[in-house]
């Protein structure tokens, strides 16, 4: 197995220099980096492979359109799903959950039907049911969460009822990194004859996934969260909830026969595929989870629990600092905020040491006002992260405190 220092030079990012320092890259929550392997199956697409796919009779459209149904297959095989038709290539995690939100509230959400998601999710799994609910009188409710940012699984309990269609539920917060029970949850959805749907982008980089073991109604993730390109997502569905649900969008390649008269849809899974795709996503994408499992789940899992672990110890040594996210269980992210210091202050200093974080909000608004805070400083590790950098940011933010205050 190769060492860090050796994986971290599969990634010429992480080489550069930001403001004279070394880059020291902890914003892998909000995208990855992309290893070699990734940008050499790119550039290669583009060198001497670039063709539009299906129904091309021509050499490089068949050499095309072969890599790009091989990556779906690729996907079928990473996630555990029982057929490559269930894989559905879109945008990236928004554009899956808002297929989902608009073809299942088209064709069974109606006035007084109920939707449950939680208070930490993403804005992007949240407004689109609003949309949707709002459109039909739906009713969205929120599973609350404890000041440990751990959800309240009891009060969900008491949420879910007859008239629940769909529970949509991050597995890992992108704010807190709190690991979610999602295998009672998806129980207790299917125990009172509700659908539920996985937002799997902060998971599918860092913990194998299963969806026939989970019994999972849909799950959603991103390729750049994963050491994709951007642009590339997945929505995976059970065959028979994706073939009962209507098309999201109308064009190409997503229909069988068009007349002025009628239209005939296209099967699984073109139907909900309209238009030329991304298809060097697709491409990259199926290459960087051939590098995840080159990797290996057991080195990424190990590696990552180090980082956080003494990234936690060592954060806690600053006057002031207060982690927001305190789970039981976690996976890598610490989110944190120093007293009499605005996140963006703290951001922007480091920024001049090389140091990439994130800061403000995280498209969790709601989260943010439940702990009343305007906003945190989020450091997200990969695997290709060490102990080393996790110093060289506890040196910047006390360089920065003693700036500011």
């Amino acid at each position: 197995m190769n060492t860090i220092t050796e994986i971290r030079k599969d990634f010429p990012i992480l080489s550069r220099t930001v403001k004279g320092k070394q880059l020291v890259y902890l914003d892998n929550g909000a995208t990855t980096q992309k290893p070699k392997q990734v940008i050499d199956t790119i550039e290669k697409y583009y060198s001497f492979e670039n063709s539009n796919i299906h129904r091309g009779v021509h050499t490089l459209s068949q050499e095309a359109t072969t890599k790009y149904e091989n990556a779906r297959t690729t996907i079928q095989n990473f996630i555990g799903a029982g057929k490559n038709e269930e894989i559905i290539f879109t945008k990236g995690t928004t554009d899956s959950i808002n297929l989902i939100a608009s073809s299942f509230g088209k064709k069974h959400l109606k006035k007084g039907d109920e939707i449950i998601i939680s208070a930490m999710e993403h804005h992007s799994n949240i407004v689109p049911w609003q949309m949707i609910c709002e459109e039909n009188e739906a009713v969205l409710k929120v599973i609350p969460i404890n000041k440990k940012g751990e959800l309240i699984i009891e009060e969900l309990e008491k949420l879910v009822n007859s008239k629940t269609k769909l529970i949509a539920v991050n597995h890992i917060s992108n704010t807190l990194g709190t690991i979610n029970p999602i295998e009672r949850i998806i129980a207790l959805a299917h125990q009172n004859d509700a659908l539920i749907l996985i937002d799997a982008a902060q998971s599918i980089a860092h913990t194998p996934i299963n969806v026939v073991d989970l019994d999972v109604d849909f799950l959603v993730f991103s390729g750049h969260k994963m050491f994709g390109p951007t642009g590339i997502g997945v929505l995976y569905g059970k065959e028979a909830l994706l073939n009962d649900l209507p098309p999201y969008q109308g064009g190409g390649d997503m229909i069988k026969e068009v007349t002025f008269e009628k239209t005939t849809y296209n099967c699984l899974p073109h139907k909900f595929e309209a238009g030329t795709p991304n298809i060097v996503g697709g491409i990259g994408l199926a290459s960087a989870i051939d590098y995840i499992e080159k990797i290996g789940f057991e080195t990424i899992l190990k590696q990552e629990e180090i980082l956080l672990n003494y990234g936690t110890q060592e954060l806690l040594t600053i006057d002031g600092l207060r982690i927001i996210g305190t789970a039981d269980k976690k996976t890598s992210v610490i989110s944190f905020v120093i007293e009499g210091i605005h996140p963006f202050d703290i951001g922007t200093i480091i920024d001049q040491l090389g140091i990439a974080v994130r800061t403000g909000h995280h498209c969790t608004q709601p989260l943010m006002n439940f702990f009343e805070i305007p906003g945190t400083i989020r450091a997200s590790f990969a695997f290709y992260n060490t102990k080393e950098e996790i110093d060289i940011l506890v040196k910047g933010l006390k360089r920065a405190i003693n700036m500011l205050l």
